[in-house]
């Protein structure tokens, strides 16, 4: 093990921070009000049945028969796991629970705040589309598929199908026709819901040809559902409905049909930029359960609290940002570019603006937009009274040093900066923030609740300030209840258990810290093993993007004979050329703040790199396009185009 420089503490909650915490009231309630954290992280751990029955009570749960907390096999502890198996409830019912005079969602745009809307009339909505799904044939267990922006709409949506105990399935407006086809092509959705355009850079973009063409091609389709106001269509090959043409039956309020624990209530897709997008089937018990736990315990959410997270309808963060709604939160939803661009360039202001507006007190976002604002020069904390701000939360790529310092100096030095972790695959987090711990400077604070997590290396033993595989040994309530399709619960199998027998190994390369924080550094299937030294993508990035002359970057481990070389792609700043100079620069600053390992072999300049439509680096397609093969969903990508100086670049690869 290296020796470790102790990292710098950024913030520290005060005690009345703590003292006020829904975490220390939780550990008050099962009598380790005064303990360490990591005392209460093990009582969730070792004792499931114990922790999460108290929590279920805790949170104040809607739902019956919560007395069985856990059944497992001791041959499969953690295949064979079923949460609170007796258990019957609603996912939309704890949604839509509260004061019907308190605020439910603000809803948003690149204009700013367009309207606030309360929870008597989120009910009424919700009985209103609930009602015309059911005059169209939708019973419990019938997939509804969507393809919405980030608006009341969609959400009013997603919470109707919930309600009577559908299949929720949602894929972003902007994505063509291949990428709506992969997903919901699989799923064989009863009616698909859809909005004719969505707002992006000040433009309102038309969809209805794309819907036409989709509608006809989805095996099963018996009806388009249409939202907004009533506009001309092209000819359509199904049953097309306006929402708003429906009658209500009179209903003010929607009935609520209660479906076992583990029934499925979203179906959620991976990038897919590989082969066709995985469908992860997810439960209405385990996506509330833990959704309430992530929020009320380690992002301290309270009633009356406002949650705001940049994301589309498509990306698990959407589902996650919804779910602040059951804690008592109104949810603030965003349609729009993060960084409009208007005549002077780009508005690196309009999100911080809109927090301003409504009181933001939790700020989801993702490294990517935190780099573009600073590149931009902006302070958002000059700029804005961000007062209420306590907490901002990041997901999608680690967080880096340099990160942290921004974010603490540039828009508040009083708040908890979380990066968080998980994935699609677990709807939730494995790592988070923690309200009640300090913020250490390029670290995660802690395990989540109730997620056994560790680093393991190739022998399955637990290590310390090495990186190796981020695993989980006990199960939990998020766990998929399968992929969809034929063969597909084998797969899931395969993909999370099939390295380690009943152990769940994520994908990420991980290191736990000295300290008791955790650093991700990479995906295990992007590792560069130059020399057989193990390196994450994200400890190149952190060192090369740095650089003021360098706007963005995408390494990847270019295999030969018998090892594998680092190769590093740069897209430079504006007015800078990538020469000599430049080159012995970005290599210098490798060798002496990572290591000679982590200096490339080659050095080139691209236009851009590819990212998915959720923000995240797109190393194995860049791999494909350079070892021979087709990338097959380039639908999944935001911009696909980015790939063409990839595809250039293949020939001279291979020589």
């Amino acid at each position: 093990m290296t020796q470790q420089k102790e990292p710098e503490i950024l913030w520290q909650p005060s005690r009345d921070t703590v003292a006020k915490a829904e975490m220390t009231r939780f550990a008050r309630a099962v009598g380790l009000e005064n303990a360490p954290y990591e005392k209460l992280h093990r009582f969730s751990v070792s004792d499931l049945e114990g922790f999460w029955g108290a929590f279920w009570n805790f949170a104040g749960i809607i739902g019956s028969g919560n007395h069985r907390v856990l059944s497992v096999r001791d041959d499969a502890r953690m295949t064979s796991a079923q949460f609170f198996p007796d258990a019957q409830l609603n996912y939309a019912e704890n949604m839509l629970a509260g004061d019907p005079d308190e605020v439910a969602v603000i809803e948003t745009d690149e204009h700013g705040v367009h309207r606030e809307i309360d929870l008597a009339e989120l009910r009424q909505r919700v009985a209103h589309a609930q009602a015309a799904l059911e005059s169209l044939g939708v019973q419990s267990g019938d997939r509804v598929a969507g393809l919405v922006p980030n608006n009341a709409d969609a959400l009013v949506m997603l919470l109707a199908t919930a309600s009577i105990g559908g299949i929720w399935s949602a894929c972003a407006p902007e994505f063509g026709v291949s990428g709506i086809l992969d997903r919901f092509g699989q799923i064989a959705p009863k009616v698909l819901v859809a909005a004719p355009g969505y707002l992006y850079n000040g433009k309102v973009h038309d969809i209805r040809e794309r819907l036409a063409e989709v509608a006809g091609r989805i095996d099963g389709l018996e009806h388009l559902l249409l939202t907004g106001a009533e506009e001309p269509l092209p000819e359509l090959p199904c049953n097309h409905l306006w929402l708003e043409a429906f009658d209500s039956d009179g209903r003010q309020v929607p009935h609520y049909v209660h479906v076992p624990f583990d029934q499925a209530l979203y179906i959620i897709y991976t990038s897919g930029t590989t082969g066709l997008p995985k469908c992860i089937v997810h439960s209405a018990g385990g996506t509330l359960l833990t959704h309430r736990k992530e929020h009320m315990l380690h992002c301290d959410v309270k009633p009356g609290d406002r949650m705001f997270y940049y994301t589309n309808t498509a990306w698990m963060m959407y589902h996650w940002l919804i779910s602040a709604r059951a804690s008592g939160a109104a949810v603030v939803l965003y349609d729009g570019s993060p960084l409009p661009k208007t005549g002077a360039g780009l508005d690196a202001g309009v999100l911080w603006r809109i927090a301003e507006a409504t009181g933001v007190t939790h700020f989801g976002t993702s490294p990517k937009y935190l780099s573009l604002v600073q590149r931009e020069g902006y302070s958002p904390g000059e700029h804005h009274d961000l007062s209420p701000l306590r907490m901002i939360m990041s997901a999608g790529a680690p967080l880096t040093e340099e990160h942290f310092e921004w974010v603490y100096s540039e828009v508040k030095p009083d708040l908890c900066l979380a990066s968080i972790s998980g994935g699609t695959e677990i709807l939730g987090c494995f790592v988070m923030g923690n309200p009640t711990l300090p913020v250490r400077s390029g670290e995660i604070q802690c395990p989540a609740l109730g997620m056994a997590v560790n680093v393991m290396d190739e022998r399955n033993a637990p290590v310390l300030g090495r990186k190796h595989d981020l695993v989980c040994t006990e199960p939990f309530p998020s766990m998929p209840l399968t992929f969809w399709g034929e063969g597909g619960y084998q797969r899931y199998l395969d993909t999370y258990f099939g390295d380690r027998k009943e152990i769940w190994t994520h994908g990420d390369l991980a290191e736990w810290r000295l300290s008791g924080g955790l650093v991700i550094t990479g995906r295990t299937d992007t590792l560069l093993k130059p020399g057989g030294v193990r390196i994450g993508t994200a400890e190149i990035y952190r060192v090369v993007e740095a650089l003021d002359e360098v706007r963005d970057s995408l390494v990847i481990g270019y295999p030969t004979e018998d090892d594998q070389e680092v190769w590093l792609y740069v897209v430079t700043a504006e007015g800078v050329t990538l020469d000599d100079e430049l080159e012995q620069r970005i290599r210098q600053r490798l060798k002496s703040e990572a290591s000679p390992r982590h200096v490339p072999r080659r050095i080139m300049s691209v236009p851009d790199v590819p990212y998915t439509l959720s923000g995240k680096k797109v190393e194995k397609a860049v791999l494909q396009i350079l070892t021979g093969r087709t990338v097959q969903n380039k639908g999944s990508l935001s911009n696909p185009e980015s790939l063409e100086a990839f595809e250039c670049e293949s020939g001279r690869a291979a020589s």
